[in-house]
């Protein structure tokens, strides 16, 4: 039987490309974990995958479109995960659901330092990735600001709950950074306690008693 017009090995042009594309992106976050995103090279990938640049550049403009699509990756997969623990029990009180979320990042960094070193380490010299990273803050803020939204307090200060629950997203980042290279000798177990307790103290204020 002759093969299907536009189909090669059973695959769309389009799913050929999918193919590639994926291949690319999964190229650079290997070489981004072994050696950081700076040495990530269109050269480097197109080595890694046997593919030549005519296909890196049939999906990607540039190097730093290509670590975009790396980075959004990790950072989709984050809100994903965030996003069902918010989900998956509504009736949840707020602060078991943000110590559930602390959990989910500080195990995922102990048990996957790579992943850690896409999202949380500063990119100094790509303004895209710096970019993403202010951004992510602000995607956390507002996903655990909306879980909360049912059990604020009435005629709360809104602009003060959004500037605490931004500190507290971004001190719990520094504060993973600090003991991921070794500032704080404490367990796992003991950052999430102390993480959530600084939760705790801050969102104080604003939910309702109960």
């Amino acid at each position: 039987m002759a093969a299907s017009p536009g189909l090669w090995g059973g695959r769309t042009a389009a799913q050929r490309r999918a193919e590639r594309r994926e291949r690319l992106v999964g190229a650079a976050q290997e070489i981004w974990i072994e050696q950081g995103w700076a040495a990530v090279t269109m050269r480097g990938v197109c080595a890694r995958t046997s593919l030549n640049d005519r296909y890196f550049y049939e999906d990607f403009a540039d190097r730093e479109d290509l670590l975009a699509a790396v980075w959004d990756g990790v950072r989709d997969e984050l809100i994903a995960q965030i996003s069902a623990i918010v989900a998956e029990d509504p009736d949840r009180p707020p602060l078991d659901t943000l110590r559930k979320t602390i959990t989910l990042v500080v195990e995922r960094v102990s048990g996957d330092p790579g992943w850690a070193d896409i999202i949380f380490v500063r990119h100094v010299g790509s303004a895209v990735l710096e970019q993403r990273r202010i951004d992510l803050l602000h995607q956390a803020t507002a996903v655990l600001i909306a879980a909360a939204e049912p059990y604020l307090v009435k005629n709360i200060d809104r602009t003060g709950f959004r500037m605490d629950t931004l500190v507290g997203i971004g001190g719990f980042s520094e504060l993973v950074n600090a003991w991921r290279s070794g500032l704080l000798d404490v367990s796992a177990d003991e950052l999430i306690e102390h993480s959530t307790r600084i939760g705790a103290t801050l969102a104080s204020r604003y939910l309702a008693a109960g």
